[in-house]
């Protein structure tokens, strides 16, 4: 099982927080689960965001970056700000 934590626009937007989903033996990176949140259809596509910012058990990281059964992944928004 793993944690998909959403902030900010994703929260709001996919309208949860937090899911806990079951492993699946294909996922081998941060991409692929994202991926598969994604091909659940409309509001899901709204990863797709070419801006969507990552990170694995609490340390930023790119979509490309190895995942394991009970790792915490978060997606959110770039945060810009001056």
């Amino acid at each position: 099982m793993i944690t998909v934590l959403f902030f900010a626009k994703y929260k709001e937007e996919l309208q949860t927080d937090q899911l806990q989903l079951d492993w699946q033996p294909g996922w081998q990176t941060l991409g692929d689960v994202r991926d598969h949140l994604a091909r659940r259809g409309a509001p899901w596509t709204l990863l797709d965001d070419p801006t969507l910012m990552c990170a694995l058990n609490q340390e930023m990281c790119p979509l490309g970056t190895p995942i394991q059964a009970g790792d915490e992944l978060v997606f959110f928004p770039m945060v810009t700000g001056g």
